[in-house]
């Protein structure tokens, strides 16, 4: 089976910006399919003749959105760093039913595995998860949350919102009582400096029902640029 071709979003001279699909994992799965770095090698080796390609971060199987892709070892290793120091600025959008028990903030802890490959929040801060976040309103007792990880940690927003009281919407190992088309959580948009020059990227969900509704669009298209956002320092 062909698979779909991949948006390039931007081509720089290291680097390139690809909108992940939802439902892809990074690696291959046996008995599924190619996984989303395999695709890109294949699909820029035939398109643009790129056959040396690092990856640099990582999404979920089932979050979509922004991705970067290094095109030789010393942007690999720099961006590398960069994640490590949490110097690249990252922002996500998710949707969720039900009612916060609170609408912005911090959610703060310490993250351990917990049954079935999930993990939960605990209350100690050894060395804690952190994710700030703000959440709107776009239909009864459904919300909108931009998000903003000030680490990286495994499934850090899935458990995060969970944490709150309002598991992401479509989230098949943290709320598997709801039906949905995916799962709704995107990377939103990222923005870093390399080589002496700023990036900033920003790219709305493609997929998904319900981010493609009309007012969470609405939400969405009013939204400042995440980093113009005022973000309080923590």
């Amino acid at each position: 089976m062909t698979e779909p071709k991949l948006t390039i979003i931007d081509h720089q001279a290291d680097f390139l910006v690809i909108d992940k699909p939802a439902n892809i994992g990074f690696h291959d799965e046996e008995n599924i399919g190619s996984g989303l770095f395999s695709q890109i090698k294949a699909q820029l080796k035939t398109q643009l003749a790129i056959t040396e390609l690092y990856p640099v971060h990582r999404l979920d199987k089932m979050t979509s959105g922004l991705i970067l892709v290094a095109k030789n070892s010393a942007t690999a290793r720099a961006f590398q760093q960069q994640f490590e120091q949490h110097q690249i600025q990252k922002y996500y959008l998710a949707i969720a039913k039900g009612k916060p028990k609170k609408k912005q903030g911090v959610i703060k802890g310490d993250m351990e595995k917990s049954r079935r490959g999930m993990w939960k929040l605990l209350r100690t801060m050894d060395n804690p998860a952190v994710s700030q976040f703000f959440s709107y309103s776009i239909a009864p007792k459904q919300r909108l949350y931009l998000i903003k990880p000030h680490s990286g940690k495994t499934h850090q927003i899935r458990v995060a919102l969970n944490s709150i009281g309002v598991p992401i919407f479509g989230d098949a190992l943290y709320n598997n009582v709801e039906d949905a088309d995916r799962g709704y959580l995107h990377a939103f948009a990222l923005s870093f400096n390399l080589n002496q020059q700023s990036y900033q990227y920003c790219l709305t969900p493609r997929q998904g029902s319900v981010f493609n509704t009309p007012s969470t669009l609405d939400v969405i298209n009013k939204l400042t640029p995440p980093w113009q956002q005022p973000w309080p320092a923590l």
